[in-house]
């Protein structure tokens, strides 16, 4: 249970400091939403709002935590978000790529921080 609540409380800061950046240049009516839900454990950033006459509505980051293991589903950002965490405490085989197929998941953790 205390990795759990530890892993809420790094994924919860990961994506609070993420949406507190400034608005992308190009985009400054688009917002950063962080969206949480602790009871089903899951964790996300939204792109909400208006780039010019289209709406942006775009997930940039999800992340599920399941059985004491934060499994990465969604990235689109050029950020090394694996090692970011593993900076901020999570243990590198705690981390699943979700949004990779499962014979792939084994190879990239060979490229991750120890």
């Amino acid at each position: 249970m205390d990795k759990l609540r530890k892993y809420q409380g790094i994924l919860t800061q990961y994506l609070s400091d993420f949406a507190s950046q400034p608005p992308y240049a190009n985009m400054p009516d688009v917002k950063t939403t962080v969206l949480i839900d602790l009871k089903g454990n899951h964790f996300q950033a939204v792109d909400i709002g208006w780039a010019g006459m289209k709406y942006v509505f775009s997930p940039v980051f999800h992340f599920d935590i399941k059985d004491e293991k934060i499994w990465f589903q969604c990235n689109n950002t050029d950020r090394e978000v694996i090692d970011e965490l593993v900076k901020m405490g999570v243990e590198n085989n705690d981390i699943i790529l979700g949004f990779q197929p499962p014979y792939v998941r084994s190879q990239a953790k060979e490229h991750v921080l120890a």
